[in-house]
């Protein structure tokens, strides 16, 4: 467990799933710029910032290359960074093969697995639990195998011998192909009691409790009750226009409340 304790007029932000490199250059560099904006916005007062996975569309480190673009969503973490404020990312399914790059050229740290969170403030304590959400909750069997398929030493070093220009096209276009309009539409159906992220919270819940539940993966901006003093929070999506997309979680000290960025 990790604990903030959150300077005066200080704030902690929340938000996941931009899938830049999705659907084209074009269009992710206007998204990119966009998320730069809303950085921009929020420097002055942010302590931390919490980037909650599938930042990219696709994203593998070679040993001596990482993939080409987003120059101006980097360097404005470097330099955000280099202010003093804490930059924690959790990878997602996309983005699953992020290693020690950020973390050694940005310290910035880089989280798979969920992480708990105590933040001080205000003469009382916040818990949170952290995570982008992927292969958790019941159900979901294929990618569930798929997910241990990935994570494994050996496809990180099966993948690390192919050109990046064939294995990055490749994963970019197998990214892109499973995106067609139906399988978005899907996607972001609410499903009420069979939402799994939520049914996941409710099991944590009951094992430990937490104040908040913070997830994205899931493309819906949700807040749902976990128990009488605890929610879940689902961050929503960057990359498609509708209800659910460009919005942030913030928390002040006392309260955890979800935006949006115009």
């Amino acid at each position: 467990m990790t604990t903030i304790k959150l300077q005066e007029n200080k704030k902690i932000y929340f938000a996941s799933d931009f899938h830049l490199g999705y659907p084209d250059h074009e269009t992710s560099l206007i998204r990119e710029r966009k998320l730069v904006k809303w950085l921009n916005s929020i420097q002055n007062d942010a302590q931390t910032v919490f980037l909650v996975g599938d930042i990219f569309d696709f994203w593998f480190e070679y040993k001596n290359v990482v993939p080409k673009g987003f120059v101006r969503l980097l360097g404005k973490l470097a330099e955000m960074s280099d202010s003093g404020i804490e930059i924690v990312i959790f990878s997602g399914n996309h983005d699953i093969w992020m290693f020690d790059y950020f973390t050694k050229e940005m310290n910035i740290k880089v989280f798979r697995d969920f992480q708990d969170y105590v933040v001080e403030a205000k003469g009382k304590s916040t818990s949170f639990y952290v995570v982008h959400g992927d292969g958790l909750g019941p159900g979901d069997y294929g990618y569930k195998f798929l997910k241990k398929v990935f994570e494994s030493k050996l496809s990180i070093w099966a993948f690390g011998w192919i050109h990046p220009q064939v294995g990055i096209t490749l994963a970019t276009w197998w990214s892109g192909s499973r995106k067609d309009e139906e399988r978005i539409k899907r996607e972001l159906q609410f499903r009420g009691d069979g939402e799994w992220l939520w049914s996941y919270a409710k099991e944590q819940e009951a094992l430990k409790h937490r104040d908040f539940y913070v997830f994205g993966h899931r493309h819906l901006l949700l807040d749902l009750p976990v128990s009488e003093n605890s929610r879940y929070i689902n961050l929503g999506q960057w990359a498609y226009d509708d209800e659910n997309s460009n919005h942030y979680a913030v928390f002040d000290g006392e309260n955890l409340v979800v935006e949006k960025f115009e």
